[in-house]
């Protein structure tokens, strides 16, 4: 233990349990003392340039003054009230504020507290749709391979059953039907008569389809099952076979929405509507916890109108006043910022600043869209070497599997951006 780690840090050794990591993970993790804009300030004073934006829901830096102000100003009201039978302005306008950003057609919103929760929320809200309109046989779902979309149960039994992170769960868990991943790449010619990802679901959809409630995507960026960037028209074309078959559509965009993929909604590069979408993640710049599943009108009319004449879910802290002020303040930054062009930015950042990752021995592709930067390597990468490595460099980036990515604060400024770019080039050379 470092001599300059606090008292309180033995304590986090002595009992916290970390995410994805056994009781006693190595290397130990990393006291910060603080953040600040684009930094962590770890408890010995070394600061590191954060390219993570705390699992991509920092877009705004930290302790930034217009969202520390909007906590403020709503606690003198209230910190929390239920939302079943009481409401609240903040949650009002949020609302509508959703209703009016996101792709048309989408009407309700129905708050929770994380993205995993949002998406139970939307395959509960898909299977309760079909059973009041008498298709109670709907039960199940399609959904893509290298897909991953949360960490609770129902959630789980979405993401790739072989490689995803859940296989450990797969017998406990609701078996779902799966079809192949899109291989074309973003920006690259796409045939739809002919793409084999496509004609997977297709014969899903002809076998099975009297079975499906609903397809579950992340529209364009499959992200922690492989951080891959598929063609957008494989999305319009999946649209059009949802429509052909009579099956709800869900768009997790829990990681894409609020401009991370270069549009506000990644749906937005094919032009689509899903029928549920799933938001978290950088809905309140990462303040609060706080998710929002959106739905078509016919979708909870449905619901609604047929026994039990409510839809069956319930969190306790749904749409949470603290997490609903913070996340309006955000929207409204976001578009003061014109987070367009910060996006534009950083993605000419970092294709510039990645390209000569492409050349090293260990790598085995480079991509980048809006602001995400992708290194994907040959072999999974050593994380009781690289985690030190890369705080060495005075960056904090944390890898998974095979990737090392980037997915900073909308924030970050040039050098910063390229000291990220060029301590992941130092880190991965041989």
């Amino acid at each position: 233990m470092n001599s300059a780690w606090p008292d309180w840090y033995r304590q986090d050794l002595e009992h916290a349990w970390h995410p994805y990591a056994p009781r006693r993970v190595t290397p130990a993790p990393f006291p910060v003392e603080s953040a600040q804009g684009v930094r962590l300030r770890l408890a010995d004073g070394c600061e590191l340039i954060d390219g993570m934006a705390s699992w991509w829901c920092v877009i705004h830096g930290y302790h930034h003054p217009r969202l520390d102000a909007a906590v403020k100003a709503q606690l003198q009201k209230m910190a929390h009230v239920m939302f079943g039978g009481l409401t609240h302005e903040p949650a009002a306008r949020l609302a509508q504020t959703l209703v009016d950003l996101t792709p048309p057609g989408l009407e309700h919103v129905f708050f929770a507290d994380s993205g995993s929760v949002a998406v139970e929320v939307a395959l509960k809200m898909a299977i309760q749709y079909w059973q009041a309109r008498g298709e109670g046989r709907r039960k199940r779902f399609i959904a893509l391979r290298r897909a991953y979309h949360g960490d609770t149960l129902g959630a789980m039994s979405v993401c790739d059953p072989d490689t995803g992170m859940h296989s450990l769960f797969t017998g406990a868990l609701p078996q779902q039907f799966f079809a192949e991943q899109p291989r074309c790449r973003f920006g690259d010619p796409f045939d739809a008569a002919t793409d084999p990802a496509l004609s997977s679901m297709r014969h899903l959809l002809e076998t099975r389809g009297d079975e499906v409630a609903a397809i579950i995507v992340e529209p364009v960026v499959q992200g922690a099952g492989g951080m891959w960037f598929y063609s957008a028209d494989y999305l319009t074309a999946l649209r059009g076979l949802c429509d052909e078959y009579g099956v709800l559509l869900i768009a997790d965009e829990i990681a894409t929405g609020f401009g991370r993929s270069g549009r506000l909604f990644a749906c937005e590069w094919a032009d689509i509507s899903p029928d549920i979408l799933c938001l978290g993640k950088a809905l309140t710049g990462g303040y609060m916890s706080l998710a929002a599943t959106l739905c078509r009108e016919e979708i909870s009319a449905v619901i609604s109108e047929r026994p039990p004449g409510a839809f069956m879910h319930g969190p306790t802290f749904m749409a949470n006043p603290l997490a609903c002020s913070v996340a309006n303040e955000s929207i409204a930054l976001l578009f003061e910022n014109d987070w367009r062009a910060q996006v534009r930015r950083i993605e000419q950042g970092l294709r510039s600043g990645l390209a000569p990752c492409a050349d090293l021995p260990s790598v085995a592709d480079v991509r980048v869209l809006g602001a995400i930067g992708v290194v994907e390597l040959e072999q999974p990468v050593d994380m009781a070497r690289i985690q030190p490595a890369f705080v060495e460099a005075g960056v904090w980036v944390r890898p998974f599997g095979r990737l090392v990515y980037l997915m900073p604060p909308y924030v970050i400024g040039d050098e910063d951006l390229a000291r990220l770019c060029r301590a992941v080039f130092r880190v991965l050379s041989p």
